[in-house]
């Protein structure tokens, strides 16, 4: 499956901070917060490019299968 843009970034900073250096702060719940504004995002876009409503659904099917793991 193909790597958004918030999944790169959050690998490449696992690698290059250490956890004790964020002092208990939950990086996966941002990281899961930026992976929802994403998906919406590309909806969004999705639906817009269309230039047509009623492809939620689809949009949303395109996503969880391109995106989903």
């Amino acid at each position: 499956m193909k790597q958004t843009a918030v999944e790169w970034l959050y690998e490449r900073l696992e690698r290059m901070v250490p956890r004790t250096a964020l002092y208990g702060i939950d990086k996966r719940e941002y990281f899961q917060q930026a992976k929802a504004m994403e998906k919406e995002q590309m909806i969004k876009a999705f639906i817009d490019g269309e230039h047509q409503q009623g492809f939620e659904g689809e949009a949303e099917l395109y996503f969880n299968e391109t995106y989903n793991k």
